[in-house]
């Protein structure tokens, strides 16, 4: 994980990526007090039981936020993309408490890391700031449903085949470079049992499996 100062690159990027954040003056604010932050695919942000120093306000790659039960299986809560921020590290930053959540890197990424101490103050002072936090909560309050409602509500072979037509529409060569067992987290199932509708699957021709690694038909 790499950390540098804010350089003009950059400055494209969070003028394009959060458009939202219209006023010169928090603009100005997050140039002032923020700091690049690259961190390579795999690697930890933020984990359980930390406290949060920073709020991540991401420009590219995403980031994947995830729980985990008492025997150390992670569940997938929500992604956050370019343009976005983790509503958890908000609340975290708000009340001085430990992370109950674990941030990690999906692919190489680059964010603006800004201090927590800015939180209450700039949203006093920014109208635009102000939005784009109640904005994210919303998000991810929907995000968090619509995964409540796909365990409930949904057969998890039909879960399997949206989310890998999902995964494919966002790779390039149309390769998901991926492992059962991260699927498994993803879909809150098992490994074995994602393994198994994988293998159906290509047993009807839908896609082929290689080692950490689909590609879709």
């Amino acid at each position: 994980m790499k950390t540098r100062s804010i350089e003009s690159e950059d400055i494209q990027q969070l003028n394009s990526t959060f458009a939202d954040l219209y006023e010169k003056n928090v603009k100005d604010a997050i140039l002032e007090t923020g700091q690049i932050m690259e961190i390579p695919e795999g690697e930890i942000l933020i984990d359980i039981g930390q406290y949060i120093k920073m709020m991540p306000l991401l420009l590219s790659g995403s980031l994947k936020i995830l729980r985990e039960d008492n025997d150390g299986k992670e569940l997938l809560l929500y992604h956050v993309h370019p343009g976005e921020t983790c509503a958890m590290s908000i609340t975290c930053c708000m009340g001085d408490a430990k992370s109950s959540v674990r941030a990690v890197a999906e692919e190489d990424t680059k964010l603006i890391a800004l201090p927590t101490r800015i939180m209450d103050e700039w949203s006093n002072q920014y109208p635009s700031w102000k939005h784009f936090i109640m904005r994210t909560y919303q998000r991810r309050f929907e995000e968090l449903l619509n995964t409540i409602d796909s365990i409930a509500f949904q057969k998890l072979d039909d879960r399997l085949e949206r989310w890998l037509k999902e995964k494919t529409a966002k790779s390039p060569d149309g390769v998901i470079q991926i492992t059962h067992q991260e699927i498994a987290s993803e879909l809150h199932s098992s490994r074995e049992v994602i393994s198994r509708l994988l293998k159906k699957m290509e047993h009807q021709g839908t896609l082929e499996l290689g080692r950490n690694k689909i590609k879709m038909r």
